[in-house]
């Protein structure tokens, strides 16, 4: 599903497009995730005045409320001043005066929900509960080791879950752990200071890299312009399993966790 580096390219592409556009429609098409919960006669004649992001959701600042968008697990938005008409995984056109904006989803698990404000409780039920953003100076290396501390699952599930730190998906957890030296099956608070360190560090230089070559396109993500990210090609685990580690040649490893794939290897990922 697309992560934090493919929700960030996809929000790069599309600031300068919709700041300062006002809607003029919104037409829905299958029912996606959640209802969007409020009449579309409401969006219509708003300015979108910014457009954000926390986690994996996009938030549009509007003169009134905000739209909250998930791309779910295959979707993908894509901006144009003219489209064709919108096909059967096609589930969102915003109209604006300045182009569409489309929301395509093959599998429906992506989510446009309307919220008053982030104190909405809609808006809290979504993003209530995320962690701190990663590549964001609050992203401390000691605040992130106390609260390893406190968590007995293996790093990997913490750092799946989102509420330690946002946006560490599957693909970039397996890598800023190898980056890091860290087996994927080893407790979070058995974690020393040093090693958190080093996992900190390995998040972000993973996470910026992944962002400098537009996300990674595994299955369907592609960026507003429809190009495909490249970080999938660069891997050091992740899709590997039975390949020679790059480093030292010893061939990857494949085990579940939470019925998620994790990769890795047993020679340089000891701890």
């Amino acid at each position: 599903m697309p992560e934090l580096p493919e929700v960030e390219v996809t929000r790069l592409g599309l600031v300068d497009h919709v700041t300062g556009a006002r809607i003029q429609a919104l037409h829905l098409g299958k029912p996606l995730r959640w209802p969007l919960g409020v009449s579309v006669d409401r969006l219509r004649g708003q300015l979108i005045r910014h457009i954000r992001r926390r986690g994996k959701y996009l938030l549009l600042d509007l003169d009134e409320g905000l739209l909250l968008i998930h791309l779910g697990m295959s979707g993908h938005l894509r901006f144009d001043r003219a489209l064709p008409p919108p096909g059967p995984h096609d589930h969102m056109d915003l109209h604006t005066d300045r182009g569409v904006l489309r929301l395509h989803d093959p599998r429906r698990f992506g989510a446009v929900v309307f919220a008053e404000s982030e104190s909405d409780p809609q808006a809290r039920k979504l993003l209530g509960r995320l962690g701190v953003e990663p590549l964001t100076q609050a992203f401390d290396p000691a605040e992130f080791h106390r609260a390893l501390k406190a968590r007995r699952a293996p790093i990997k599930q913490v750092l799946l879950a989102g509420d330690v730190v946002v946006g560490v998906g599957n693909i970039y957890a397996a890598e800023a752990l190898f980056r890091a030296g860290i087996r994927p099956t080893m407790k979070a608070h058995r974690l020393s200071a040093q090693r958190t360190g080093r996992l900190h560090e390995a998040i972000q230089a993973v996470l910026a890299r992944a962002l400098a070559v537009g996300g990674s396109t595994l299955r369907d993500f592609a960026n507003t312009n429809g190009g495909s990210g490249y970080f999938q090609l660069e891997t050091m685990v992740y899709g590997r399993a039975g390949e020679p580690c790059r480093v030292c040649q010893t061939p990857i490893k494949l085990l579940r966790q939470g019925q998620r794939s994790t990769f890795f290897c047993p020679t340089c990922q000891k701890f």
